[in-house]
């Protein structure tokens, strides 16, 4: 065998490597965003995923004979098998009820037919190569492709493409090597057995290629089937899937697949999260808020005439310009982002409050729940002490601590943590019918005054708050008494799996 049918061959060690990669994080990105408990499924799929490798290489050993013949059919069923994955688990997830099943099972299946695929390779190339020489090669383009695989992921497959059609055209890409084996493995092959091989392979691109077509038709069935209402809006931006459904009382909005907020009782959310620490503070100019990308927290701010200024910070502006994509929204806010008084920022919070020298009076946080490593950062002593430096003397804090019922840990994790980087904290919970129970905390560099918010100046005209519910919201019941957690540092995000344990329990 000359040179470059070798390199050609060493360039299948490539794409395989990569594909191999590419099915184990997209098993493990939809184990994490259907079934939540990030930390606990994602970790699950990778060790089924490496276990299942190691038994399809051990099984390796019992194809003796077709080798080159074997090498493609194993490429032909990763491609079906793991092209489909995404597709498939996402309309099993909202149909049947031994999902989890299904899901392990496909993840280790795959990992078995991956495992086959380098040894039997390797036995091929080794009548052609040094046996040194074959090794340190194929494990070379083997950690390139890993490497290849890790960037193209996050950076450009899942923000441009998608789950599901990075899982069909990576499909495609095993199909496609298998064809291309037909070829250059043609010495190892008989005339029938590599025309059969190729009618095959032409039968499995054709069939993801028109999945990939139909893409985005399977993606807004499947999420359909698991959110159980019509979606009348649907993006995805390089940072999260925006999903908004609607029924005949009103629109949802989805990030990721979790629930942000429903249209029909989120005025009861924002108000609680807004307004205590607003009338907290003597008259109030300059507000920070981060997240709150939709708008709603800026309407109860602007709804005091001390407000000189607000900074809205929030990562993705497919978020913050959703408004003018869905004009329902828009009306929902009331535009406030788009009131000159208001200044937004696509930033992230982390790094931005670190370069600000800006000081504001009141910050309302607003980000998502702590469910992954990337929003716990958020919710860390060294993120609270960089934003303390960004608060005037007399500055309040108003932030979302999750629900206190349901993730009591999580809830005190927080208010623990505010308390731990010197703010006086006052915790307290309002109810909203579409989350139940939900926790909320003021927190202030310097000691609160008085023992509630001052009632005589809450703004008029809301909808939920009066003087007497605001009073009611700092009175807890007993069975959302403190608890003992641990801080949430950067070093050790105590929070999230906290928080993935407590809510796992209710899903």
């Amino acid at each position: 065998m000359n040179r470059a049918p070798l390199f050609l061959l060493y360039l299948n060690v490539l794409v395989v490597a990569t594909c191999g990669l590419i099915y184990e994080l997209l098993a493990g990105t939809l184990a994490s965003y259907l079934l939540g408990d990030s930390v606990t499924q994602f970790s699950l799929v990778i060790g089924i995923y490496l276990s299942a490798m190691g038994v399809g290489a051990w099984l390796s050993r019992y194809i003796s004979r077709q080798l080159a013949a074997s090498f493609i059919e194993v490429e032909l069923a990763v491609a079906l098998l793991g092209g489909t994955s995404a597709p498939l688990l996402f309309i099993a997830f909202g149909s049947i009820d031994w999902f989890r099943i299904l899901l392990f099972g496909m993840v280790f299946v795959i990992g078995v037919l991956v495992g086959l695929e380098l040894p039997l390779l390797m036995r091929i190339l080794k009548e052609h190569v040094d046996f040194d020489d074959l090794v340190s090669r194929v494990l070379t383009f083997d950690y390139i492709g890993a490497l290849v695989a890790s960037l193209l992921f996050p950076i450009l497959l899942v923000p441009r493409l998608g789950l599901v059609r990075t899982s069909l055209v990576f499909g495609i890409l095993n199909a496609l090597v298998g064809l291309w084996g037909t070829y250059l493995l043609r010495p190892l092959l008989t005339s029938r057995r590599a025309a059969g091989l190729r009618g095959r392979s032409v039968l499995v691109i054709g069939l993801l290629a028109a999945g990939v077509i139909k893409a985005e038709s399977l993606t807004h069935f499947a999420e359909e089937q698991q959110l159980a209402a019509k979606i009348v809006h649907a993006e995805s931006s390089p940072f999260q899937r925006i999903l908004i459904t609607q029924n005949s009382n009103g629109f949802q909005l989805f990030l990721n697949g979790h629930l942000q907020f429903n249209s029909v009782d989120e005025y009861r959310y924002h108000e609680a999260l807004v307004h205590p620490a607003l009338v907290s503070v003597e008259d109030p100019r300059r507000v920070l808020v981060l997240g709150g990308g939709d708008g709603l927290a800026v309407r109860e701010i602007l709804k005091y005439p001390s407000i000189e200024q607000v900074t809205l910070v929030d990562l993705d502006p497919a978020m913050t310009t959703l408004a003018e994509r869905f004009p329902p929204l828009a009306k929902l806010s009331g535009e406030s982002l788009q009131d000159p008084r208001v200044r937004v920022v696509n930033r992230d919070a982390f790094v931005w409050v670190g370069e600000q020298r800006e000081l504001y009076d009141v910050v309302i946080i607003d980000f998502p729940d702590p469910s992954s490593f990337s929003v716990g950062k958020l919710y860390t002593s060294y993120f609270y002490q960089r934003l303390r430096q960004r608060m005037t003397e007399n500055a309040v804090i108003g932030i979302q601590c999750t629900s206190p019922l349901v993730a009591p840990q999580s809830y005190w994790c927080i208010i623990n943590t505010l308390e731990e980087v010197g703010f006086h904290v006052q915790p307290y919970h309002a109810s909203v019918p579409t989350f139940g129970v939900w926790g909320f905390a003021l927190a202030s560099r310097s000691p609160f005054s008085h023992e509630l918010p001052p009632t005589e100046k809450l703004a008029s005209g809301l909808r939920f708050l009066n003087p007497l519910v605001l009073s009611q919201l700092f009175t807890s019941p007993n069975d959302i008494s403190r608890l003992d957690s641990e801080v949430n540092r950067l070093n050790n995000q105590a929070l999230v799996n906290y928080y993935d344990r407590e809510w796992s329990r209710w899903e």
